[in-house]
Formats: C-alpha cells, sequence, structure tokens
C-alpha cells in the first residue's frame, strides 16, 4: 500500500511539473506577442522614424519621432477637417534607452526652452518584424515608418 502510494505521488508530481511546463510556455508566447518578454536590446533605432495616427471628429493627429543617436525630435501635426489648414509644433530633446524601455524628454520648442517638457516612456516591441514603440502610459502605438514605407514585393 505505501509503494502504491509513493508510486501514485511520484507521477502526481510529474503530472505538475508537465502542466507547470505548459503552462509557462503559453504564459512566455503571450508576454512576447504584447511585447513584455523580448530581448531587444540588440536592435539599432539610431536613425529611426516612428509615426503614430489619430484621427478625431474634428481634427486629424500625426505624430512623429525621430532618434539620432541619443538626440530626438518630436513632431506633432494638426489637420483641421473643417478648415483643411495644419499646424505643426517641433520639439527637440534627448533619449534614453535601457534595454526595451525608451525614454523621451524634449524641452525645446523649435529652438526656445519650454517650461513643462514633452516625456514619453516607451516600450521597443517587435510583431511581424516590424518594431513599435508602445507609450506605456497611454498605450499608443508608434509603427516604424520604414516598415510600411517599404515597397511591397510582386507575387
Amino acid at each position: 500500500m505505501k509503494k502504491i502510494f509513493i508510486g501514485m505521488l511520484f507521477f502526481g508530481t510529474l503530472g505538475v511539473k508537465a502542466q507547470y511546463g505548459t503552462l509557462n510556455a503559453i504564459l512566455d508566447r503571450l508576454e512576447a506577442r504584447k511585447g513584455i518578454n523580448q530581448h531587444l536590446e540588440n536592435v539599432n533605432i539610431d536613425n529611426k522614424k516612428f509615426v503614430f495616427i489619430k484621427d478625431e471628429a474634428d481634427h486629424t493627429e500625426r505624430d512623429f519621432i525621430i532618434i539620432k543617436g541619443n538626440t530626438a525630435t518630436y513632431v506633432e501635426v494638426f489637420d483641421d477637417k473643417a478648415t483643411g489648414e495644419s499646424s505643426s509644433n517641433v520639439f527637440t530633446g534627448d533619449i534614453i534607452r535601457k534595454k526595451s524601455i525608451v525614454s523621451l524628454r524634449a524641452d525645446m520648442l523649435e529652438g526656445k526652452k519650454v517650461p513643462l517638457p514633452v516625456t514619453k516612456t516607451l516600450l521597443l516591441t517587435q510583431q511581424d518584424n516590424i518594431l513599435y514603440l508602445i507609450d506605456v502610459n497611454t498605450k499608443d502605438r508608434w509603427i516604424d515608418e520604414e516598415s510600411y514605407s517599404k515597397p511591397k514585393k510582386a507575387k
């Protein structure tokens, strides 16, 4: 009786370990899809341009982040749907990158220091060989301009 109990306990433990391994693999895949568990430290984002487009009822907003070394340019372009006029703000500043986290601090508006800088904390992710920056506060997704402006291959 004792041997049967120990055998059942042994095989039960193996089953739980197998389930844990499967569950852990599933969680790793889900985290990778969300961009949490990706190792993109070696991905170069120097000379990259990321784009975010937001369509509102009365205007369209196009935002750009252009990264060159440790400096960054943040451009906001507003297109008024009623009048057709466009206006823009060009901020410059610096970035700091720690692994997959990119912190942007733009404290100059068209060459003049602003009292309250534009700050963004972004998570670098990759899905289907396309680079994204995801704003950790608003969940906005900035797509790498190169990925959608490449010419399509003919089939």
